[in-house]
């Protein structure tokens, strides 16, 4: 069976060593649920060939395209800041890897496909629930231009899985530029072993940097751009009040996008310390530690590349120095986007200022963060109540409203120009909690599908005003409080 696919599986050839071979579990009766045709179109294959029961084979696992080396990937990785030395695909295969008519290469990763030697105990299987989940997210979060990881297809597997309420179980097909992590590069320095390590950075520099490759010093510049990709991503996920909850060095990829959308969830209400995740009890994964828990990340990666350098070359002051200037190289990406979200386009002394004060206001009288900045516009049209009236009765507004239009004035562009481009970088659409929760629920318990790709296509122009879409906008009600997330495994 090929249906498009063009395998080049450079991983599987160039690393041996770093995968062990694995087929996907036997399903009873596998169905296709969603397939995402454009995608699919965007990778250079024929989605109508990934149709049906056809595609529905292909994507759980039961038959192999022509040329897919399925294999579980070898990692380890710091989890809520403990070191496990082994962890890998416990429940993922990589089929392999195909080339874009882009010129661009792409994994085709299944998820929830069974168990394999790195399972440590569990079935390596997943529930439509988070499959689900992982498949809306990542689509929300490439319509909002933050990188990230894609579901190209769900199936479902035609038995029940092993978790409360025994959900359908389900395999995610899904695409990356790669899937290797921090925690791929940690396996091997767990076991001191350096070849295997140089091996793997040479083959990285060569797919994601490979400008690099060759030169002396490609290892300090390889750690330069993996930084500065960590810096940009989390700068982003930042301005849309995006939570991971789940930033173990397993979950952060050498690419620079998002992975694994487990327990993750957007801020409704603005608050730095939000925590979404039941299982991130100590808030080591809030929303504002985000950038610190980068760093500490990209310091465990430092770590692992040490003993890539010549005998007379001390990398650690050098990789030090560079992991010192992390705080600011996220700063300067942090702030530029803020700008352009209250209709900024150059910069002055103050900004960092405007900018906290007016998120310090939020907090303090328990605003959505979404909203906030999406009514900025219309007080930039010079209709400002729909923003002052977020705060209810509390008048708070109205001081930092004038700083903020005092400083606007001062751009060079008419002010209809600016709520244009405000409207371009905040969101009107975002995936709040309690309509994924609703979209989840009408999939998962009552195989009503419909509340789903509906949310879908409302989310594939999230800047995008449309007539019948308010519900879309609205903060949760008030009894959806306490909302939880979990990882579903």
């Amino acid at each position: 069976m090929n249906a498009g696919f063009d395998f080049d599986n450079s991983y599987a050839r160039d690393l041996p060593g770093f995968f062990v071979d694995q087929q996907a579990a036997r399903f009873p009766a596998p169905g296709l649920v969603l397939l995402n045709t454009a995608l699919a179109q965007e990778l250079g294959l024929d989605p109508a060939s990934l149709s049906g029961q056809a595609g529905a084979a292909l994507f759980s696992g039961q038959a192999l395209p022509e040329g897919a080396h399925p294999l579980a990937q070898a990692y380890a990785g710091h989890q809520f800041g403990g070191f496990s030395p082994q962890l890998g695909d416990g429940r993922a295969l990589l089929l392999g890897e195909i080339v874009t008519p882009g010129a661009e290469r792409r994994d085709i990763q299944l998820k929830g496909s069974g168990r394999t030697p790195f399972s440590r105990g569990g079935d390596g299987k997943a529930a439509l629930g988070p499959v689900l989940r992982e498949y809306l997210i990542g689509e929300a979060m490439h319509a909002l231009g933050v990188p990230t990881t894609r579901a190209l297809a769900v199936t479902t597997t035609g038995e029940r899985v092993e978790r409360p309420g025994f959900p359908p179980g389900a395999v995610l097909t899904r695409v990356a530029a790669s899937h290797i992590r921090i925690g791929t590069f940690q396996f091997f320095a767990a076991r001191r072993d350096t070849d295997s390590i140089r091996k793997l950075a040479d083959y990285t520099i060569a797919r994601h940097d490979p400008a690099l490759s060759g030169a002396d010093d490609r290892y300090l510049k390889f750690f330069d751009a993996v930084l500065d990709r960590q810096a940009r991503l989390v700068a982003r996920w930042m301005h849309i009040g995006f939570i991971h909850g789940v930033m173990n060095t397993d979950n952060m990829t050498i690419s620079g996008e998002t992975i694994d959308y487990g327990p993750c969830a957007f801020m409704d209400t603005y608050h730095p310390e939000t925590v979404f995740s039941s299982i991130d009890t100590g808030g080591r994964y809030a929303y504002a530690r985000q950038p610190v828990i980068a760093q500490w990340n990209l310091a465990r990666f430092a770590e692992t590349l040490i003993g890539l350098f010549d005998a007379e070359t001390d990398p650690i002051p050098m990789l030090t120095e560079r992991l010192a200037d992390f705080p600011s190289l996220y700063a300067g990406y942090w702030l530029a986007g803020m700008r352009g979200k209250l209709g900024l386009a150059t910069e002055e002394a103050g900004d960092l200022d405007l900018v906290n004060d007016g998120l310090a206001l939020l907090e303090r009288h328990g605003v959505d963060y979404t909203l906030a900045f999406r009514r900025l516009s219309d007080a930039m049209r010079g209709e400002g109540d729909a923003f002052a009236a977020l705060f209810g009765d509390a008048g708070g507004p109205d001081e930092w409203l004038a700083r903020w239009r005092a400083r606007a004035e001062r751009e060079k562009t008419p002010p209809e120009a600016r709520a244009g481009a405000m409207d371009g970088v905040n969101p009107l659409y975002i995936p709040r909690n309690h309509k994924v929760e609703e979209a989840l629920e009408a999939a998962s318990d009552r195989n009503d599908m419909e509340p789903f790709e509906r949310f879908l296509d409302v989310l594939a122009k999230p800047f995008e005003q449309r007539e019948g879409l308010e519900d879309y906008t609205r903060p949760p009600p008030a009894d959806f409080a306490g909302y939880q997330t979990f990882c579903g495994t």
